[in-house]
């Protein structure tokens, strides 16, 4: 089993990141062989501001590292020191089709109504995705039910480089759907997920926040005026008072139903305070881990460096067999 999988270094790692994929990637850990790159090709379908980005390629390696990425165990890296992602990307250009893409939800998502104005990069982005994935022949890539028609089409785009070239080069990826995953939502829209592109800071909780910060959000966070019921169902139609609860379940590895039964009955006054102690003792460990971290950029660097250098050779055999297989060779 081999995983693969990425994340954007733009913006401040959020308890809804950590619940909903870097818990998982910690586990995976232990299960297969894992990589984690920094997706800073992928940042650039967006004007990013070139020493913020350079910043946030170090913030974002600090903070997985502090949450528990092992980079002696995993291999954590950056995707624009692999030069052959987007090589391989290219190559793929010529097997993917233009109907898949206008397919693809989410550059309908981002793009909105103004498709002409969207970068080339945000439209080709899956393919490059797909390049991310086929180039370490990776057998499983965790994500949630909003990213399975990525996986999808990098399956297609594998299925029929295969089949056109009559060769046997990519494995097609299975999409690996955590059942336990936790989806955190705003903590002032509980309809809207977490997202650290939120314009208000109060709306989520960062991982780089301080313990006053994390408690001051939890007790300023939207709730309605009813006690917590004693039953799951009948937390449907309260998206915020659904959300806390399951912040809390997730954060104790307890279902919803177990929390109930403990909080039933009780409002938000005494229920807002539990789940801040909560919050806080959670993150405490990987804000200090992620402090001592920052405090040595050149460290981080290395370790990049060394997760480059290992993505990189696991990358070759794979992109060199994509250059004969086109008549390429070399």
């Amino acid at each position: 089993m081999r995983v693969v999988s990425g994340i954007q270094p733009t913006g401040n790692l959020h308890l809804g990141n950590y619940l909903g994929a870097i818990v998982r990637w910690v586990k995976m850990q232990e299960e297969a062989q894992c990589l984690f790159f920094l997706a800073d090709l992928h940042a650039l379908s967006e004007y990013q501001e070139p020493r913020a980005l350079a910043a946030g390629i170090r913030e974002m390696a600090a903070t997985l590292i502090a949450a528990g990425i092992d980079p002696d165990r995993a291999t954590l890296f950056r995707q624009s020191q692999v030069p052959a992602h987007p090589e391989l990307a290219w190559l793929l250009g010529g097997t993917a089709r233009v109907g898949w893409l206008n397919r693809m939800i989410q550059f309908k998502d981002k793009s909105g109504k103004d498709r002409e104005g969207a970068s080339v990069a945000l439209y080709a982005y899956p393919v490059l995705q797909a390049a991310d994935v086929l180039l370490y022949q990776a057998t499983h890539v965790p994500v949630g039910d909003d990213q399975k028609q990525h996986i999808e089409l990098i399956r297609d785009i594998a299925a029929k480089f295969n089949t056109d070239y009559a060769v046997d080069l990519f494995t097609l990826p299975q999409p690996h759907i955590g059942a336990t995953a936790a989806r955190i939502m705003s903590l002032r829209d509980g309809r809207a997920k977490m997202s650290k592109s939120d314009a208000s800071d109060m709306s989520r909780i960062n991982l780089t926040d301080g313990s006053d910060l994390v408690a001051q959000k939890i007790r300023k966070a939207k709730t309605d005026s009813e006690p917590l019921p004693d039953d799951v169902e009948a937390l449907e139609g309260r998206p915020e008072a659904k959300n806390l609860v399951s912040i809390y379940a997730a954060l104790t590895g307890r279902a919803p139903a177990d929390v109930l039964a403990e909080y039933a009955g009780k409002g938000f006054g005494a229920f807002k305070p539990a789940l801040a102690d909560l919050t806080v003792e959670t993150l405490r460990p990987i804000k200090l881990r992620l402090d001592s971290l920052q405090a040595d950029p050149a460290e981080l660097d290395s370790i990049l460096a060394r997760g480059s250098e290992r993505a990189a050779a696991l990358a070759k055999p794979t992109l060199e067999g994509a250059y004969r297989a086109l008549g390429l060779g070399r």
